[in-house]
């Protein structure tokens, strides 16, 4: 594969005559709209090359669904999965198990069908969606709680097919620090017992001092013991409330896999990977502002509709435009190819198992086309 960025005049016919591919297969590699129009600044990944013979570096790539998931979207992309996590289950504090409101028997059984492992993912979701930490530890300090809560999990992997479980914790309170892990622990024994391994997802730490909720109940070197897999939840620097910049900069990844190594071994992490972005009005106002989630194919949409060029942060290795609608200045921070080529290229130079995609409910092919071109998925 090649990654092409668009300089002014480009056309689909254009590109497709200078690297010699069709322009069919640009269109729908990149998923572009009639009648093909195209933003400056662009990245297009365009099929090159035959196949190669060498060998690619194993990956395990798993993709977060929720039971609404489209379900061409879900037969286009597990293909290219390792895993499916089912989003999610709740629990309440005396250990029963909260299925999503949304039946999800249809994902559990896609999964199967194409030799993709479903796994239940287990949140302490309240019943406005938000986390509840309150929650979590009137869980992990219930003996009894705990106990029908590995019950329960058991029984969705025994009866319903489930092939292991992510724990999914967030705001943990810091001194639910260690019960937690012990939490962690006594699920993966339980579900290891049944063939099945268990993973938890970690907040983005850089260092074992770092204040703060998302961080002080999240002990790297506890729960990389405790579970089989972690899931760097590396994303969401740039978020709805926060101001406009790029959602998982590769610089602050990077930070965070090297403090990860510190404590955890690479066999054992998934890089976590964004497959969405962020549209901002401007100007910012903290407390105020909130951006508007927007899946990859539309960010780039929107800069052609409004012929904004595309720029590319180079320390964050991230695109970005501005533009103007309505008398009001927008500016966007999205993943493309490129941005997700260097993601790619971290999980190589680490030596990381995988990754993690939050979440695949919005279609990004040339993602997937650049995944299988640079990994074996296991």
């Amino acid at each position: 594969m090649t990654i092409y960025t668009v300089r002014p005049n480009d056309t689909v016919d254009s590109i497709a005559a200078q690297y010699g591919v069709s322009p069919q297969s640009i269109i729908y590699g990149n998923q572009l709209a009639y009648p093909y129009p195209l933003a400056i600044g662009q990245a297009l990944l365009l099929d090159t090359e035959s196949p190669g013979e060498g060998s690619l570096p194993a990956a395990f790539v798993g993709g977060y669904a929720y039971p609404f998931i489209d379900r061409e979207v879900l037969e286009e992309t597990l293909p290219y999965l390792s895993g499916l996590f089912v989003f999610s289950y709740g629990f309440t504090p005396e250990g029963a198990l909260l299925p999503p409101s949304l039946d999800d028997s249809f994902l559990v059984a896609q999964a199967k069908s194409y030799g993709v492992a479903p796994i239940l993912t287990l949140t302490p979701l309240d019943a406005a969606g938000c986390f509840n930490n309150q929650l979590i530890s009137q869980l992990i300090h219930n003996e009894d709680a705990k106990q029908q809560l590995i019950a329960n999990l058991s029984y969705q992997i025994t009866e319903r097919g489930f092939e292991g479980v992510d724990i999914d914790f967030e705001y943990i309170l810091p001194e639910d620090r260690i019960p937690f892990a012990d939490f962690v622990r006594e699920v993966r024994i339980a579900v290891n017992d049944l063939g099945y391994p268990v993973s938890v997802a970690l907040a983005p730490k850089t260092s074992d001092a770092q204040t703060g909720l998302l961080y002080e109940g999240k002990d790297y070197a506890l729960l990389g013991e405790a579970a089989n897999y972690v899931l760097l939840m590396t994303y969401e620097w740039g978020y709805t409330y926060g101001p406009p910049m790029a959602v998982a900069p590769l610089n602050k990844v990077r930070q965070v896999v090297e403090y990860a190594l510190t404590k955890i071994p690479a066999p054992k992490i998934h890089l976590g990977v964004p497959n969405y972005g962020y549209d901002w009005t401007l100007p910012f106002v903290q407390g105020t502002s909130k951006a508007t989630t927007i899946g990859n194919v539309e960010a780039v949409q929107i800069a052609i509709s409004h012929d904004a060029a595309i720029q590319f942060d180079e320390t964050a290795q991230s695109p970005y435009f501005n533009y103007s609608w309505e008398g009001s200045i927008h500016e966007v921070w999205f993943e493309d190819v490129r941005s997700l080529s260097a993601k790619f290229g971290l999980v190589k130079e680490y030596g990381l198992r995988g990754m993690g995609y939050w979440q695949i409910m919005r279609l990004f092919r040339a993602n997937w086309l650049l995944l299988a071109d640079t990994f074996s998925i296991i």
